[in-house]
């Protein structure tokens, strides 16, 4: 599959590209940034999908193909998906420092908003803010990596954190009894929100919940059930 004249541009772009120096030669891919980023996270991704360009190259900026001679005797086969995948596994992405920054700063800001929403400060018993969080992880120079999800990183950063940032990961437990109207929109809502601990539906129809969850998620959560039933959601702090 061709996504584009490649050849005939290739003088005029650079191109994002996986690169893969094997047996002396070397072997580049035009990519899909987004897919391929998403190939390296450790998602099932077609090969297919990555690619902009079904040939293998030996310099995509100049247009120049890889002998297929050279292919055979590196990979054992001349099949373009096959090669890519090594490609892919084994090689460098080779992006442009505009999208690399981009895609860092992504993954840096779920973080950072996954640690605002799960740790609190154990001094204060607060979350602490976003902004505070940023300033930390600048502070501690923690390197963030675009090609592992912020979930993958979120560790790390948090070790390496400590010793700036004081941080507590306690649960809180809230229990609510939801009238019947509205507890079929509230599940949802709960049930993504953190781990139930408990649930019984009330001869009213009424659903009653235990939620273990996050202290920087309570007050969203109960702002959201809030509004959700008009303020008729009754709410117990464990």
């Amino acid at each position: 599959m061709v996504k584009g004249n490649l050849l005939l541009d290739a003088q005029k772009v650079f191109f994002n590209k996986a690169r893969l120096k094997k047996g002396g030669e070397n072997f580049e891919i035009v990519i899909e940034v987004e897919p391929a980023i998403r190939y390296k996270e450790g998602e099932d991704v077609e090969i297919s999908e990555i690619l902009r360009d079904e040939h293998i190259f030996a310099d995509a900026n100049k247009g120049e193909r890889a002998s297929e001679n050279h292919m055979k005797t590196v990979f054992g086969t001349t099949d373009p998906l096959k090669i890519a995948k090594v490609i892919l596994d084994e090689g460098e992405i080779q992006i442009t420092s505009e999208i690399r920054e981009k895609e860092r700063e992504k993954k840096r800001n779920k973080i950072i908003s996954m640690i605002a929403s799960e740790a609190i400060d154990p001094g204060t018993k607060l979350p602490h803010p976003p902004e505070r969080i940023k300033l930390a992880i600048a502070e501690a120079k923690i390197g963030i990596d675009m090609f592992k999800t912020a979930e993958q990183q979120f560790d790390h950063v948090v070790n390496r954190l400590r010793p700036i940032l004081p941080l507590s990961f306690q649960k809180k437990i809230l229990s609510f009894r939801i009238p019947a109207e509205y507890a079929g929109k509230a599940q949802s809502l709960v049930r993504r929100s953190g781990v139930i601990e408990a649930e019984n539906w009330a001869g009213d129809g009424s659903w009653e919940v235990t939620i273990k969850l996050s202290p920087g998620q309570v007050d969203d959560l109960t702002s959201q059930l809030n509004s959700l039933t008009h303020g008729a959601v009754k709410i117990e702090e464990k």
